[in-house]
């Protein structure tokens, strides 16, 4: 077909490929895995992505649905281009670009005992983070599917890295000889 997907659209379809679903129930299920946590996508632009992924012929309305409550679920192609996507999607690294990596360019500016402070302020962020998604990854273990738990997983280890990164970074930074 020669169309990527969107991240956003590329959830969506995943979850019409786990089961054909209303826009409100999709959103449900959005909301009960966390998927907000890591992907932009908000209820408002759910039905237009349905339309724009209807539209392109990658989902259709399930029959006897009615027609102001439509169930979708993905056609053939539409389930052809998301596990393609999917597969690139498991398989490519794509750079991150958080902000603090802008913050830390930036770093020079400022005089060391404030970047310290900034540093222990986001570690203290990241640790509360830890323990929220801790939290909501252990009531939605209870009959998710595994990858749901590899979601989780994954955010975890990613932030429990960065605390790490903050760590090291504020010893360097503390460091006699970087004051000097």
């Amino acid at each position: 077909m020669g169309r990527e997907l969107t991240p956003a659209e590329l959830l969506v379809m995943g979850l019409l490929v786990e089961r054909p679903l209303h826009g409100y129930d999709l959103d449900q299920v959005i909301a009960t895995r966390g998927m907000r946590e890591w992907t932009p996508i908000a209820f408002s632009s759910l039905y237009y992505l349905l339309r724009k992924l209807e539209t392109d012929g990658l989902i259709a309305p399930v029959a006897g649905g009615s027609p102001r409550r439509r169930v979708y679920a993905p056609t053939s192609a539409g389930r052809q281009l998301t596990a393609e996507a999917t597969r690139r999607a498991l398989a490519t690294l794509s750079p991150p670009h958080p902000p603090v990596l802008i913050g830390l360019a930036n770093a020079p500016m400022l005089d060391p005992a404030t970047t310290v402070d900034a540093l222990h302020a986001r570690s203290h962020a990241v640790t509360a983070e830890l323990d929220r998604l801790t939290a909501h990854r252990d009531q939605q273990a209870a009959g998710a599917p595994p990858a749901v738990a590899a979601l989780f997983d994954y955010a975890l280890a990613m932030l429990d890295a960065e605390h790490g990164w903050i760590r090291r970074t504020i010893e360097s930074l503390e460091a006699p000889d970087v004051q000097s």
